[in-house]
């Protein structure tokens, strides 16, 4: 079912506020910086009241426009919603969805989505199956799963990959290490501090950036821990052992709350890598259920996922 124009107005207008951007969100829609600022100007004309600041150098939102977009994205919500439930009372999905996927980003975002789910659709029954470690990396359980959740660059392109989020990667230490070893100023002085790093399978991405005009591999020398779990580097990170370069998904709600203070964001969030999240299955056309859950996980992970929208709503991010 495609979007009617007022939802897809208030999801451009909406996008834009996540990104700060009309290029940006200009490339979620397919639509040019220029066509973006009409259809913003036209929403303001329907208003009356101007919902975006705009100078050469940035787009922010106006006191009227953040007012508009708590109404707006409720609106969006819940026109998703009934799009959802539309859909189940038309086509009434029954069976067992089979899933695997990692055990922190399942734990954190995925089980709270699957729950919201299984309540849209009461005759479609779930098994889902956290995996700790890298054992199905190019997608092996499929055959005996239905989808595999993979987070990183893509194995075997054999797989139907199903893109459901972007990936963020972000600096972050304690209060306590940075008081402790002072916060650098440049990634340059990466290596004269400790940190904490995956042993052996190392993100492809991380520990990569723009520096003297080129991309460099910059990381601490002295790594006080390694290790081939996401949330063992978080605790460890957590206790002060040193600076760790880790997902958003997995240090959102500790940068919030300030239990790890987020290094090099003065401008905003760093670039999303050029990997993502992806659901991955075998064939081409997925069953009902499937293809149901897999636009259902689009909607509530992209394209700003969650969050990366509570962290790009506070003061300390651009």
């Amino acid at each position: 079912m495609a979007d009617d124009p007022l939802s897809e107005q208030f999801r451009l207008f909406l996008d834009i506020l996540d990104t700060g951007s009309f290029s940006a969100a200009g490339r979620l829609h397919d639509l040019t910086p220029s066509t973006v600022a009409r259809r913003i100007d036209a929403l303001e004309s329907t208003l009356g009241c101007q919902v975006f600041s705009r100078s050469t150098h940035a787009i922010k939102p106006t006191t009227a426009g953040l007012v508009f977009a708590e109404r707006a994205r409720r609106i969006v919500q819940e026109l998703q919603l009934a799009r959802a439930e539309v859909t189940s009372l038309q086509n009434a999905p029954r069976g067992r969805i089979r899933i695997d996927a990692p055990a922190p980003f399942g734990r954190r975002h995925l089980a709270p989505a699957l729950a919201e789910f299984l309540s849209i659709y009461p005759d479609v029954d779930i098994q889902l199956r956290l995996i700790d470690s890298f054992v199905d990396l190019r997608g092996e359980h499929l055959g005996e799963v239905d989808l595999v959740l993979r987070i990183g660059p893509l194995a075997d392109t054999r797989l139907v990959a199903t893109p459901l989020a972007p990936m963020v990667r972000i600096l972050c230490a304690s209060p306590e290490y940075l008081a402790r070893r002072g916060a650098p100023l440049d990634v340059g002085e990466l290596p004269a501090h400790d940190g904490l790093d995956w042993d052996a399978l190392a993100p492809p991405y991380a520990w990569r950036f723009e520096h003297h005009g080129k991309v460099q591999l910059l990381r601490p020398r002295r790594m006080r821990m390694v290790a081939n779990n996401a949330e063992a580097l978080l605790s460890g990170t957590l206790a002060g052992l040193g600076i760790a370069h880790l997902p958003t998904w997995l240090v959102g709600d500790h940068l919030l709350r300030g239990d790890l203070l987020p290094l090099f964001c003065e401008n905003g969030l760093p670039q999303p890598e050029p990997s993502g999240i992806y659901a991955l299955r075998l064939t081409r056309e997925a069953d009902s259920r499937s293809r149901l859950l897999l636009e259902f996980l689009k909607n509530r992970f992209g394209p700003v996922p969650p969050w990366d929208q509570a962290l790009l709503s506070e003061s300390g991010f651009g």
